[in-house]
């Protein structure tokens, strides 16, 4: 921690307050600025561990492309500032949280409420759009809540401009994103329009508000990856004709016929004439309190690579423990053989390997004997592969510290990571 941090000033304009979260590269303070008395969040990030792991790039992007947006309905970054050791973020401080914690503790929307989450979501990523943003990683997380509940778009570390990350062919080329919210042509690695990419997470987020789970669900990677593929879901009973029919033309599969945000904004569903705030919150109530057959559950889905998720720079959740983590990379299935294997023999494992999976067996009894680990990897699109790490015996917290220690290091460099970790490729690589 530097001087000024210790000190509970920063640079003589901001009183640090309480953290109020913190991942592995940045910890985020409630702080005051002593000339106008009001709150900012300010996020503190550490210069020399964003090197280490190759993100400044995300950062840097981040910070440029907030500076371009000023919007209602985005988070507004107020400044930046620097020392030898820290980046700083003074943005704009939200009191209402997440919208998916919202959704979280109450279950779905009533449809009035889903549509004025959804109208404000829409009309920021025009916005950025019309900037030549693409934010590559919308879903509810990403999307904060202000006192009077307006919605605010956060978290551009995955963004993409138009100016410069497009590639000959006019498209983006980077496999990013989280994984359930994802357009199937992203998936595909054979280039992709980011606006329509955007179009389709903004779709699965229309449909989690109003029915309270993720339109595709399953437990597999592959599995779930190939119900995108095909846009295979189904929809709820209470979901509306109209809202039927709009969803089903945002998550077309097809980005060449997928509705575009004019013609969003210009279906029935959408402009349908809002109520008042109360009336809104009445109906919301009303609509979301006895019928939800499926929970949020689902929503383990959201990331299914967290395992080995770098973390977002500016959260820490508290996580189960698992037996199983997965992880997706461009790499072919040899080259992420290799690397588990000679992580193996440093540790100590004895290893078997064949073309398109690696066992891990431990010389040593550990609480619950040998610890052993069996890794595959498979294909799911072209140029994609899929990782499943899962342990085969031994002890569960074992397993964990040997991912968490040795495992996500060695795999740092050949992994997709989702949500905040960006792809380390050069921009124009984007």
């Amino acid at each position: 921690m530097g001087s000024d941090e210790k000190l509970g000033f920063l640079h003589g304009k901001y009183e640090l307050g309480r953290v109020i979260g913190h991942g592995s590269f940045a910890k985020v303070y409630v702080a005051r600025n002593l000339q106008t008395g009001k709150s900012v969040a300010m996020k503190a990030v550490d210069k020399e561990k964003v090197i280490r792991v190759g993100m400044m790039e995300q950062v840097k992007r981040e910070i440029s492309v907030m500076k371009m947006i000023h919007h209602p309905n985005v988070v507004e970054l107020h400044e930046v500032m620097a020392s030898k050791t820290k980046i700083y973020l003074a943005m704009e401080f939200l009191r209402g949280g997440e919208l998916f914690e919202r959704i979280h503790r109450r279950g779905r929307l009533g449809e009035e409420a889903a549509r004025s989450y959804f109208r404000q979501l829409i009309s920021a990523v025009d916005f950025c759009h019309s900037r030549g943003v693409f934010h590559r990683d919308l879903k509810p997380e990403n999307l904060l809540l202000d006192e009077k509940g307006s919605l605010k778009v956060t978290d551009f570390g995955l963004s993409a401009l138009s100016n410069g990350h497009l590639r000959s062919d006019g498209l983006l080329h980077t496999t990013c994103g989280t994984p359930a919210y994802v357009a199937p042509e992203v998936i595909g690695n054979r280039g992709y329009d980011g606006a329509k990419a955007d179009i389709w997470s903004c779709g699965v987020i229309l449909y989690v508000l109003l029915a309270g789970f993720l339109p595709f669900r399953e437990g597999n990677i592959v599995s779930l990856y190939r119900k995108i593929s095909r846009s295979d879901f189904n929809f709820p009973a209470w979901f509306s004709p109209e809202s039927r029919r709009l969803i089903s033309k945002i998550l077309d599969p097809n980005p060449g016929t997928r509705i575009t945000i004019a013609k969003i904004m210009d279906s029935s569903w959408f402009k349908k004439p809002e109520r008042s705030n109360q009336e809104v919150q009445a109906g919301d109530e009303a609509d979301a309190g006895g019928e939800v057959s499926e929970t949020l559950n689902a929503f383990h889905i959201i990331s299914l690579s967290e395992g080995f998720n770098l973390s977002p720079l500016f959260e820490d959740k508290k996580r189960v423990e698992k037996e199983e983590v997965i992880f997706a990379t461009t790499r072919t299935a040899s080259s992420v053989i290799s690397k588990i294997e000679e992580l193996g023999k440093t540790k100590d494992f004895m290893v078997r390997k064949g073309e398109s999976r690696v066992m891990l067996q431990g010389r040593r009894s550990g609480r619950k004997g040998k610890l052993s680990i069996a890794a595959d990897v498979f294909p799911v699109a072209p140029s994609l592969m899929v990782v499943e790490v899962k342990k085969s015996s031994g002890d569960t917290l074992e397993y964990n510290q040997f991912c968490t220690k040795d495992l996500k290091p060695a795999l740092r460099d050949i992994q997709w990571t989702t949500s905040a970790a960006a792809a380390t490729s050069p921009p124009a690589a984007a």
